[in-house]
């Protein structure tokens, strides 16, 4: 079997932005779950969405991070905010991890070894099975919380739940306009999984 917590900490070099060492070895662990659990070989292996591969979920995770990160000190710095950044982060590198169970069934099967059918169904969106793996792990409320990112899934929304969403979206209607010229609101219209 791979060594996932070693190629999460590689994949995910903005796991040293948590302060709380617990909580990103759970950010860790909730990844590791995800990946044995799904099969897959490797976590850079997972693609952005279920019909754009050519983008990783690993580099898109990264970017929500990054501009997450940034909003923040920006939130801070020009509002006076005080958004919580272990929460932040930790939800931003978890907030796809459940694509771990979601896309097998869209790539090739020499990217995977055994996934669990326990696990594994498109019939739970990502938010909602990454936020699973959160719980599970032992992830604070207030990261589990800001996982789910798509309306109604979650009825508090947070200062760091909404700027988790934000970043994705930002992420999100990047990847989509460079990969498929459309915007995300377009992508989810025609090809999203879930209403």
């Amino acid at each position: 079997m791979p060594d996932f917590d070693a190629q999460v900490r590689e994949a995910f070099p903005e796991l040293a932005e948590i302060a709380d060492e617990a909580l990103r070895d759970r950010v860790v662990e909730a990844w590791t779950l995800g990946l044995e659990r799904g099969g897959w070989r490797d976590v850079t292996d997972i693609p952005y969405a279920w019909n754009i591969h050519e983008v990783s979920n690993v580099e898109h995770v990264r970017g929500v991070t990054k501009i997450a990160i940034e909003s923040a000190e920006l939130q801070r710095e020009f509002h006076g905010a005080d958004p919580d950044l272990d929460v932040i982060v930790a939800a931003c590198l978890l907030h796809d991890v459940g694509k771990c169970y979601e896309y097998p069934d869209f790539v090739d099967d020499d990217l995977l070894a055994d996934p669990d059918p326990t696990y594994v169904s498109e019939e739970v969106p990502h938010s909602i099975s990454g936020y699973a793996l959160a719980h599970e792990v032992g992830c604070p409320l207030d990261v589990q919380r800001a996982i789910p990112h798509f309306l109604g899934e979650v009825p508090t929304r947070t200062l760091e739940a909404e700027l988790v969403k934000s970043a994705n979206s930002a992420s999100s209607n990047a990847i989509t306009e460079a990969a498929m010229g459309i915007t995300l609101q377009e992508w989810v219209e025609e090809y999203s999984q879930t209403s």
